[in-house]
This record gives C-alpha cells, sequence and structure tokens, in this order.
C-alpha cells in the first residue's frame, strides 16, 4: 500500500508540475527518455538473472498474444458495426493491444508483487508486448498510417534498437556469469529511479480533451484494454486451474493502460491525435482505479 501511495503521489507531482511556467513542455521528453535509456535497461539487467526458463515462461506470453487477438477482434467487429473512421480504428487496432507493461508495469508490479515479480513482467514485456510492437504493430502502422509516414522496416529498426531490448539481450548473454559487486550497486540504484521518473511524467501529460464523435470508441477501447483483456485471462485460467505468480502478474500486465509509445506512434502515422491522446491520458487515470481492482481478484 505504501508503494502504490508514492506512485499516486509522484503522479500528482507531475500535474503539479505541469501548471508550473519552471517546467516547460519538454520536460516530460526529457523524464522519458532518461528512463527509457537508463532507469528501464537498469532494471532489465538486474532482472534477467532472476528469470527462471521453466514452463512458467510459457504463461506471460500467452496471455499477451491471446490478449492482443481477443482485442485486435473485438475492435474490428465494433468498427465495422458502427462504421467508425478509419484513423479511429487504426488507433484503437495499434494502441488497446499494446500496453504500458515496462514504464508502468515495474513500479506497479513491484507496489502489487515485491521485486520477484519483476522477472515475469519482462517475460510479458519483451517476449510478449516488445515483439508483438514489432510485428503486429509495425503492419497496422503500414496499413492504417499514411503513405511514407512510417515504415514496417523503421518500425522494426526501432524496436531492435530499443534500449529495454538491448538490455534484455545483453543481460541474457551474461547469464553465465556473476555481475561484480560494485556493477550490481550501480544497477540497482539507477532502477530506483524509474518509478519517481515515469509517475512524474505520467501526471505531466495527462490529457483528456475529446471530440463527442470520438466518446465511443474511446470507451470501447478503454473497456477492452483495462476490464475486458484481464478479465478473460483471469477467468481462463482459473477455467484451467492456473494459478501462481507467474499468472497473477501476467493478468495485471494484461490491464496495463495503453502505451505511450503506441500512442505517439499513432499520431506520427497520421491517425486520430485526439482519440490516441485520450486513450492514453485517461487509461491511465482509470488504471489507478482497475489494477487494484484485479489485484484483488488474482488474490481470491
Amino acid at each position: 500500500m505504501e508503494n502504490f501511495v508514492l506512485i499516486a503521489t509522484f503522479v500528482l507531482t507531475g500535474m503539479l508540475f505541469r501548471r508550473l511556467e519552471a517546467f516547460p513542455p519538454e520536460t516530460v521528453r526529457v523524464l522519458n527518455m532518461f528512463a527509457l535509456y537508463v532507469s528501464l535497461p537498469a532494471v532489465i539487467l538486474l532482472k534477467v538473472p532472476q528469470i527462471s526458463f521453466s514452463g512458467n515462461i510459457a504463461v506471460p506470453i500467452t496471455i499477451a498474444w491471446g490478449a492482443l487477438i481477443l482485442s485486435a477482434a473485438m475492435v474490428l467487429a465494433a468498427a465495422r458495426f458502427f462504421a467508425w473512421p478509419r484513423s479511429a480504428v487504426g488507433v484503437l487496432l495499434l494502441v488497446v493491444p499494446l500496453g504500458n507493461t515496462s514504464f508502468m508495469g515495474v513500479p506497479i508490479i513491484q507496489a502489487f508483487f515485491g521485486d520477484t515479480g519483476i522477472q515475469h513482467l519482462i517475460v510479458y514485456d519483451q517476449f510478449g508486448t516488445m515483439l508483438i510492437f514489432a510485428t503486429y504493430g509495425s503492419l497496422i502502422l503500414a496499413l492504417y498510417g499514411k503513405e511514407g509516414v512510417v515504415t514496417v522496416q523503421a518500425v522494426a529498426r526501432r524496436v531492435l534498437l530499443f534500449p529495454p531490448s538491448v538490455a534484455l539481450a545483453v543481460g541474457l548473454v551474461l547469464l553465465p556469469w556473476k555481475y561484480p559487486l560494485l556493477f550490481e550497486k550501480v544497477l540497482m540504484t539507477t532502477s530506483s529511479t524509474l518509478t519517481p521518473l515515469v509517475m512524474t511524467a505520467i501526471g505531466f501529460q495527462l490529457n483528456f480533451r475529446l471530440k463527442p464523435t470520438l466518446r465511443a470508441p474511446l470507451c470501447l477501447g478503454l473497456a477492452l484494454k483495462l476490464i475486458l483483456a484481464p478479465l478473460v485471462a483471469l477467468l481462463i485460467c482459473r477455467l484451467f486451474a492456473l494459478r501462481g505468480l507467474a499468472v497473477d502478474v501476467s493478468i495485471i500486465e494484461a490491464g496495463m493502460p495503453p502505451m505511450v509509445t503506441a500512442g505517439a506512434l499513432a499520431v506520427v502515422a497520421g491517425m486520430d491525435a485526439e482519440l490516441s491522446a485520450a486513450l492514453v491520458g485517461l487509461g491511465l487515470l482509470l488504471a489507478f482505479g482497475t489494477l487494484p481492482l484485479f489485484y484483488w481478484l488474482v488474490q481470491l
């Protein structure tokens, strides 16, 4: 509970900073870039040696890709029924299946399950979210984005060189060796900066402006991402009597709000900018209510 209060405090701090002239609009980019290039890779390098390559590794991967199939199918069905504009459909197909499983995931999973849950988060994030981003995400950007703005090759290259992905590769290469004590201490200190940086940035960029015509796509997208995906994952796991830390972490990860990077790429690709910003911003806010709910449910 203390960790969750700490998270909320940093989000409120970010919202306060946004109102102060001392913090320019570029502040959120600086915070996110440091977290992306320094803090998050440090977390991954620190936790990779703790990953257990057993049968449990299939649980996070299966839930991540299963949530993708469910979300994409329901978005396409609703878009056809309601005749939503192509730009809005592209945003939903890109942003809804891709969760904020690393930036917001790490502090939330630490708050709920402690450091032991991070190994399962890394599997979900790297072999689920990031692979989906590289393959499925590239396809959606190519099909629904403006021609020539974003290419599959460019996005794939960006994902392969994504700092967390590089950190994972380095960590796997170094598995046979134990980190020097000094290096491990540096990683622990650096990784501790992730929560204050990311949560302050999230509070700084919350935005809820939206045209009335986009309210239905917004509601569907948030319902799918924050409620239906983790609920279906929970029900299926209980149906097959699957329990344990890997299952619990994966269900919470399935309910993480939309990925900020996916929302930004949707805007760059020429899709509906207002819908993208609303999904990311409102999703982040609502997740502070839905994630504790699902944490309570997985404990039953």
